[in-house]
């Protein structure tokens, strides 16, 4: 087992990772090209992404070896040889198993200790790449934007001199109000020798400039400009062509460049300071005034007495309008200007609730739609403080669940190693196909489902739709049954790709029904019995009609007492009409073959007897009656269609009874013979 399984598991292995790592060059494609880097900065980037994708190579590599392994083993044979020999299927696959779990140990091991240190590492490399100038490369025709501050025009170029013509420069360095643009017959772009300078070498040509600092001397309405003539002119711009790499120092702190340790640490960190936060601002909002009113203030007040309350008059309304208008409603004493610094919560003498409407009533309209705009103020300015807060939470949040999500996945990729193994495995023993055909096909297949799974469960968790560890494990749980299911179809040699298994069962289900086809022997060994055959045709009659009439009683209570159609008695029917079909197909005729098609295939439906004869389950069915009731009435549906496949089976073998009963002789192809042989 380990001679076959390591040499597959190290060949897909490398082919999974390679196929992972050209999807992250084809992804970032646009990060590289054109820059000029060297070949070792190239091949340390791909070196540090071809680590950060073993997580997504390793299992898809398990899978496929484990489908391959078993695959040839079945294909072959030998899987059935060890199987004679007494070893089971999970004996057979012990060594495998115990290489599985050193595998996961070892991607723990990997995930926690060594893919920190290289995703840093990756990411770290990959952002200095993308901020590195790319090679100056003028193209014909266009602007060239990519030296910081100036845009180039170039007609045309010599590719061997290196010699531009027709050169329009833009030169906005100092600003759009100091631009500059430059017009010349023909020049040269050369690199300096520290790769961090431009030289521009420029003939024939002419320079406008913009003298914005002086505009104030001319007046406000004109713009001084001064205009250059050159035959030779040299510019120095500032480029930095250098690849400089970024500290590895930020990146280490975020969540890709941490263990375990330091996982749990951080989330421990941010969730004591999201509970400090929430704490400050339940406090300040404990302490917060409204309108002049304390909240702790408020909570010495007695409850309002419930009663209608008098109108006020006209020196009251006027008082109150004075009051609210300086954020003080009625019943409320502001404090002076000089005692705002030292005010002290006290208890507000509120003993009745403020008329409201009556306020407004008693304002002009002016002063009616100040008071509107100071609430509407208030709560806007309220409602966006809060919305600022939240977002704060949310963000702190959100470093959490990212941290956690981080957290379980150094748990899952070994999971799910053992989990696609355990897929893997026994699917190859069940098709018993090898090769790189069927196996890549379903390897395939079930690693784009899990992908698909594990993606989905990744972003609700990230985006707080789900818990973390229910939305990393949920690929998982999603897989598990399909490994135990797979694994114990393997051990017990179950058909589970049998088509017509499957078919015949959702015909079951959804009460189809198959045709009868019985084909005409041109050779036969054995004649019938015209005796024989009719007995066994009144028989099959007789219990058919028994049994069409038994369906007529058929009440709620017969019906899940089971009393109805028991299951021996119709399987005791099918028996006899399959046995009486096979003796009758020695006939010479081909009138005996018309009927025969005509009998119908009678089957046991679930439905007939959903109790399966026990006694508490029918107790409940008659009890339940929102379950029990429509299960009753989809009976009655079937037991009719029952009834006149049984009418039609009673039917049948009367029609093959007079048939036999007749002396009609019948020409054979080779000789001239009778239906029957008497004795």
């Amino acid at each position: 087992m380990m001679r076959s399984f390591v040499p597959l598991f190290v060949m897909t292995f490398f082919i999974c990772l390679f196929i992972v790592l050209m999807q992250f060059l084809w992804k970032s494609i646009d990060d590289l090209v054109g820059k000029g880097l060297t070949f070792d900065v190239i091949a340390e980037l791909f070196f540090y992404a071809a680590l950060s994708m073993i997580p997504m190579a390793l299992p898809l590599s398990i899978l496929l070896a484990s489908l391959m392994t078993f695959g040839n083993l079945g294909e072959n044979f030998e899987l059935t040889a060890i199987k004679a020999s007494g070893v089971s299927l999970l004996k057979a696959m012990r060594p495998l198993i115990a290489l599985i779990i050193a595998i996961s140990i070892g991607a723990f091991f990997f995930q926690n200790d060594v893919l920190p240190i290289a995703q840093t590492k990756m990411w770290t490399l990959l952002f200095s790449v993308r901020q590195k100038s790319p090679e100056v490369e003028i193209p014909e025709g266009v602007f060239y934007d990519q030296i910081p501050g100036f845009n180039l025009y170039v007609e045309s170029k010599n590719r061997d001199t290196g010699t531009l013509y027709d050169v329009m420069i833009y030169d906005m360095s100092s600003g759009f109000d100091n631009a500059r643009v430059i017009l010349a017959d023909s020049g040269k772009l050369m690199s300096a020798a520290d790769k961090v300078h431009l030289y521009l070498t420029l003939w024939k040509g002419e320079q406008f400039e913009n003298l914005s600092d002086q505009q104030a001397v001319k007046g406000a309405g004109s713009v001084p400009y001064r205009r250059e003539s050159f035959d030779f002119k040299e510019i120095l711009l500032s480029f930095d062509a250098n690849f400089n790499r970024m500290d590895e120092e930020g990146m280490r702190n975020q969540y890709v460049g941490k263990n375990i340790r330091e996982l749990q640490a951080t989330i421990d960190s941010v969730t004591h300071r999201i509970d400090s936060i929430g704490d400050g601002y339940g406090r300040e909002l404990r302490n917060s005034s409204f309108f002049g009113v304390s909240p702790v203030a408020m909570s010495h007040v007695q409850s309002p007495k419930v009663g209608p309350r008098p109108e006020h008059n006209g020196a009251d309304a006027a008082a109150a309008d004075s009051r609210i208008a300086t954020g003080t409603p009625d019943g409320i004493v502001a404090d002076a200007p000089e005692q705002q610094q030292q005010r002290e919560l006290r208890t507000v003498p509120m003993d009745r609730p403020i008329n409201i409407d009556s306020l407004f009533r008693s304002s002009t309209s002016g002063r009616y739609i100040a008071y509107l705009n100071q609430a509407l103020s208030k709560a806007r300015r309220h409602s966006s403080d809060y919305q600022f807060k939240g977002m704060m939470m949310d963000n702190e949040r959100y470093v959490i669940r990212r941290h956690a999500i981080e957290l379980q996945k150094k748990f899952t990729l070994s999971f799910a190693c053992i989990i696609f193994f355990f897929i893997g495995a026994p699917l190859g023993a069940i098709i018993r196909k090898g090769g790189l055909g069927m196996p890549l096909v379903i390897s395939v297949f079930l690693f784009i489902f899990y992908y698909i799974v594990d993606n989905t469960g990744y972003k609700m968790a990230r985006d707080g739709k789900l818990e973390v560890w229910e939305g990393m494990w949920l690929s998982a749980a999603v897989l598990l049954p399909l490994g135990v299911f797979l694994t114990y179809k393997a051990m017990k040699d179950s058909a589970v790709f049998n088509m017509d298994a499957y078919r015949s069962f959702f015909r079951s289900l959804l009460g189809l029904r198959e045709k009868r086809r019985v084909d005409f022997k041109e050779v036969r060994i054995h004649d019938i019995d015209r005796d024989v055959a009719r007995e066994r045709l009144t028989s099959l009659a007789a219990t058919a009609e028994s049994l069409a009439s038994r369906t007529l009683n058929c009440s709620y209570r017969t019906y899940w007492e089971g009393r109805v159609m028991p299951h021996a008695e119709l399987n005791a029917l099918r028996t006899t009409l399959d046995g009486t079909m096979e003796y009758l197909t020695d006939s010479p005729r081909r009138e005996v073959f018309v009927l025969l098609n005509r009998y119908p295939v009678i089957s046991w439906r679930w439905i007939y007897d959903p109790s399966d004869g026990r006694r508490p389950l029918s107790i409940a069915g008659m009890l339940l009656f929102p379950i029990g009731l429509p299960l009753y009435l989809i009976a009655l549906f079937d037991y009719r269609r029952l009834r006149r496949e049984l009418a039609v089976v009673a039917e049948v073998s009367h029609s093959l009874i007079d048939l036999t009963n007749s002396t009609t002789s019948t020409q054979n192809t080779d000789k001239t013979s009778t239906i029957y042989e008497h004795d």
